[in-house]
């Protein structure tokens, strides 16, 4: 997930003071308050209940007053990184315990967290970035709150998949949301495949790592349709470019990879609905790979848009060729 970027022009906010007390220690004397623009505004406690509370991608004015009073106002924050939240919190003056909840130790940090939810604590749940539950752990904690009847409050806000959308100038009155590709080459391009049957806008975090490799898959599996590839979201350096998906794979050594992608893909057009021949032979030559005929022609027929007959003759034509002499 994108990380916060306190440089962005445009804030006007001050940091508070150092010597505020530290958001891991115990503030039970310390009034309840946020810094905003200079004012220091006293805050009531949150209600019991779990709080999930987006918070910025990237600028840190990007944060609902809500969500401020909510944090300043919990008796604990739990975080995926610590120092990540931190930078916000500082931000605002807001003294609020940590606590650090990601994949790693959420499992044994669940019944802790429940067990103060169920004695009438509130606990805000914040990711490093963006709305949480969106590629991280705190679904299961969500559920396990409601299966016991536990409160739990959604605080709106910043969503990279949402800003992502709104600049991409494509169609967003229906989109598919993937999250991130598989690393591995063979895994990703059977995973595009299988995106290639999806007729809507489709939205991709990918890492700069991986980027030109997954917009070159894109480009050869998906064919003609536009993108928009948005980085660094909110942040200093944000950028958004629109390309076919053919010139954005022509043009992917050039790309600047730095900081965290989201993609936007366009639906295929009316005219470009079903797979080209070259697509076609593509798609049965890695399933004929990895299967029967059978079942090539089964996963051809649903994911490209040609007749059954004209794809199990078309099967039995590779797999003939590729047979060795």
């Amino acid at each position: 997930m994108p990380q916060d970027d306190r440089t962005r022009s445009g804030y006007t906010d001050p940091m508070p003071p150092r010597s505020s007390p530290r958001p891991d220690t115990d503030t039970a004397a310390v009034p309840r308050q946020i810094l905003v623009a200079g004012h220091a505004i006293t805050v009531s406690k949150a209600p019991p209940g779990l709080h999930i509370a987006a918070t910025p991608i990237g600028n840190l004015g990007d944060i609902t007053l809500r969500a401020l009073e909510t944090l300043a106002g919990s008796d604990v924050i739990c975080c995926e990184d610590t120092r990540v939240t931190r930078k916000l919190l500082d931000r605002y003056g807001i003294t609020t315990p940590l606590s650090p909840y990601h994949e790693h130790n959420a499992a044994l940090m669940r019944p802790k967290i429940l067990a103060r939810l169920a004695q009438g604590d509130s606990v805000a749940l914040v990711s490093d970035a963006g709305t949480p539950l969106i590629s991280d752990p705190g679904f299961k904690l969500v559920r396990e709150a409601c299966a016991v009847g536990l409160a739990v409050h959604a605080l709106p806000g910043p969503s990279s998949i949402l800003a992502a959308l709104s600049v991409a100038a494509l169609p967003t009155d229906r989109f598919f949301f993937e999250g991130f590709l598989p690393a591995k080459e063979g895994a990703r391009r059977n995973r595009i495949n299988e995106l290639a049957r999806i007729g809507v806008t489709l939205v991709l975090f990918e890492s700069g790592a991986r980027v030109q490799d997954s917009l070159r898959d894109l480009a050869e599996i998906l064919g003609p349709r536009d993108i928009a590839i948005c980085r660094e979201m909110t942040k200093l350096h944000e950028d958004v470019r629109r390309f076919s998906l053919a010139d954005a794979a022509a043009q992917a050594e050039r790309l600047e990879t730095r900081g965290e992608f989201v993609l936007v893909i366009g639906p295929p057009s009316e005219e470009t609905g079903r797979m080209s021949e070259d697509q076609l032979d593509m798609l049965l030559r890695e399933q004929l790979a990895h299967g029967s005929v059978k079942d090539a022609v089964a996963a051809a027929v649903e994911l490209s848009g040609h007749p059954r007959r004209e794809v199990y003759a078309r099967a039995l034509a590779l797999a003939h060729k590729d047979e060795p002499e």
